[in-house]
């Protein structure tokens, strides 16, 4: 066991990412290595994708990230349980020396590396990791409360940053890694094929600390869960391992990510009553299906303005070219231009909190749900709205983050995401 404790800072203000001990399945005592993972805890559809995945294998991350019971103790004291009787019985197992692991994501021609590893934390004040989206208080707690309880990171956050695009520094470390043979290889039913490998060579982790030391990254997912880190680790003495979070770092010079939307499921707003709220406030068609063809008109529409799709009832409708006079009233002027003009800040300054008067933080008025099939599915079913919305491009989410200027919670999804469960880090240790 390594009993040395975290290194100190470096001397850089840069980003400082550390080995672990990486936690991981062993594949013998499971199904298959693609059955016990999951999407990070807030892509999982619920209820009908989160009862998919428990249903995979018994042993699937799920029961981590999103314990079932009654209560959030009691969910939480699940969720240690079953983490400790796992590790107890050797379905999960700690590798044996500290490591930084090379992560490959690959979907047809689309190719992602990164790597994960335990980077120290910093609030937004020091411009070392930039926060571009706001965040909700339940959400911040509910998360805090597991990881508490389970004295783990069980799933890491997506951050980018951007080198100059040479193979130089982390580049050339994990370029040289992945012609190793890997730590495990897995394609999940998405169709994404994974590979992790470990850097555990004295040199090659120098090299990395070294190069992220002169960089700064940008949350690309997992708002909630950085704000989590932080707040755990004010609770503690340092130094801690709570100084520091579980995160997988890409850079976008050599590998960009995609960027989508995340769409909105308004619970208990009827299409025809969300339709009434917007008329001669914003102008509105009807767009003939199917979802793809749907999409595409909201995509024509977005380059030239705000633009909402609208679904449910059996029907699509764009909601676009909003009232210059209603804009004015609804969207504060203390920001810059770019913020103003977001679909996300329209949605929420002006949509939910004025016109449909919808609270954003209520989960029982609203979801955010990552899919746009599966939001369309559920508002269909519960006859409820589908806001569909179409991504921001991914300089505008840097360049605003840079200024310090967050966007409404929930406004893009980078991806690909890290797959849950292929690598944990426990605290305790």
């Amino acid at each position: 066991m390594n009993t040395a404790g975290p290194p100190g800072p470096t001397d850089s203000d840069g980003l400082d990412l550390i080995p672990f001990r990486g936690v991981r399945y062993i594949p013998e005592r499971v199904g298959s290595l693609a059955a016990v993972t999951s999407p990070p805890y807030d892509v999982v559809v619920r209820p009908d994708g989160l009862h998919h995945l428990e249903s995979a294998d018994p042993h699937n991350i799920v029961r981590l990230i999103l314990p079932q019971a009654v209560s959030p103790d009691t969910r939480n004291a699940l969720a240690a349980d079953t983490l400790r009787r796992w590790l107890s019985e050797g379905i999960l197992a700690p590798d044996e020396i500290p490591a930084l692991y090379v992560y490959e994501q690959r979907d047809g021609d689309h190719l992602q590396r990164g790597v994960i590893g335990a980077l120290r934390l910093s609030e937004p004040s020091e411009g070392v990791v930039l926060p571009h989206e706001d965040v909700m208080p339940h959400v911040i707690a509910d998360r805090a409360g597991l990881m508490r309880a389970t004295a783990a990171n069980l799933e890491p956050l997506l951050l980018t940053y951007r080198s100059e695009g040479n193979a130089t520094g982390t580049t050339a470390v994990i370029e040289r890694t992945v012609k190793r043979p890997p730590l495990l290889a897995t394609t999940t039913e998405d169709g994404f094929a994974h590979r992790l490998w470990s850097v555990t060579d004295p040199a090659e982790l120098a090299e990395i600390r070294a190069d992220l030391a002169h960089h700064q990254a940008l949350i690309a997912d997992g708002h909630h869960r950085w704000a989590t880190y932080l707040r755990l680790r004010s609770e503690q003495p340092s130094p801690t391992p709570w100084d520091f979070g579980l995160v997988l770092l890409v850079d976008t010079a050599r590998y960009p990510l995609r960027v989508r939307a995340i769409h909105r499921l308004l619970h208990r707003l009827p299409v025809p009553d969300a339709l009434a709220a917007l008329k001669g406030s914003f102008r509105l068609r009807e767009i003939p299906g199917p979802l793809s063809q749907a999409l595409n008109a909201l995509a024509d529409a977005a380059a030239h303005g705000n633009a909402f799709l609208l679904a449910g009832a059996g029907s699509f409708h764009l909601a676009d070219t909003p009232s210059p006079e209603l804009l004015a009233r609804t969207i504060p002027t203390d920001r810059p231009e770019a913020w103003r003009t977001l679909d996300a800040t329209v949605l929420h300054s002006t949509l939910l909190e004025h016109v449909w008067r919808i609270p954003e933080d209520a989960p029982e008025h609203i979801a955010y749900i990552h899919d746009a099939a599966a939001t369309v599915a559920k508002a269909e079913r519960d006859g409820g709205t589908a806001v569909l919305m179409h991504p921001v491009r991914e300089e505008v989410v840097r360049d605003l983050a840079r200024q310090g200027v967050t966007m409404p919670r929930k406004s893009t999804s980078f991806g690909p995401k890290p797959a849950t469960g292929l690598v944990l880090r426990t605290l305790a240790d």
